[in-house]
């Protein structure tokens, strides 16, 4: 009897064990499932972030002349000036038009490949996107502004800002080859127009801000024509982007090779 009653009192001990593990599994079940990506969230993000680029510039082949003013702690602005020949959003070329000392020098942009020309070198020098080209600004801020082909986005709230509602989204980069590998992304939600941004570096330091202002007409829609970068490291240096003469152009295919790059003026 005192053999059967232990081994009774082993079986409850085994169900009790088994039904606390079953209770805890079914506790942590929908927190798990909950955690795993919601495909209708990732097809919005990227919906929210092509409309986005959209906004910024057109999706045809263009032409826009960029002023770059950096100062820092008050000191005597730094002032260069670019114009920009985009096709795709894939592929473009950024020749400096000031200073005259830099003049000559263009950028070639194919995919996420990019190489400088400069008159006193002859073969051009291979460029990453995320190396500063002046002040606060990369090679691939000016030359490459495809959010959509760069980053996966994931939706990460909605946030009330003023009057205006806006999706807040976290870009991560497809690979080490983008400009910034991670990216918080503000949007406006009634006319998908980037309001600001944070680029973090791949220990998931902050890096920069960016403000997207000035909405002008440019090509048939209201883009942002002055975008605001400031240092978050350092702080003090700040560079102000500002956009204008923004026209359709046709470009064909050949302009963005390495051997036309010196016929460009």
């Amino acid at each position: 009897m005192e053999s059967m009653t232990i081994r009774h009192s082993g079986v409850k001990t085994a169900l009790a064990l088994l039904l606390l593990a079953f209770s805890a599994w079914s506790a942590a079940a929908p927190a798990a499932t909950s955690a795993q990506e919601d495909p209708g969230n990732e097809a919005m993000a990227r919906m929210i972030v092509q409309k986005a680029d959209e906004v910024r510039f057109p999706a045809d082949s263009f032409q826009v002349d960029v002023a770059i003013t950096t100062t820092t702690n008050g000191d005597n602005p730094d002032v260069h000036k670019y114009r920009v020949l985009s096709k795709g959003n894939t592929n473009s070329v950024v020749m400096v038009t000031e200073p005259a000392s830099e003049r000559g020098q263009i950028i070639l942009m194919k995919g996420r490949d990019l190489w400088i020309f400069m008159p006193e070198v002859s073969q051009p020098i291979r460029l990453a996107l995320s190396q500063r080209l002046t002040g606060q600004v990369a090679n691939g801020d000016l030359a490459r502004a495809n959010f959509a082909a760069d980053y996966n986005p994931k939706l990460l709230r909605s946030e009330k800002i003023g009057d205006d509602s806006y999706f807040v989204l976290e870009l991560i980069g497809v690979d080490r080859g983008v400009t910034y590998q991670r990216v918080l992304y503000w949007v406006r939600e009634k006319d998908s127009w980037p309001y600001r941004a944070e680029f973090y570096s791949l220990s998931n330091r902050l890096l920069k801000t960016c403000k997207y202002e000035n909405y002008q007409t440019m090509e048939g829609r209201k883009r942002p024509t002055r975008l605001v970068m400031e240092d978050a490291l350092r702080g003090g240096e700040q560079s102000v982007l500002e956009y204008g003469s923004m026209k359709l152009r046709d470009l064909p295919d050949k302009i963005f090779t390495k051997d036309y790059l010196k016929k460009l003026d």
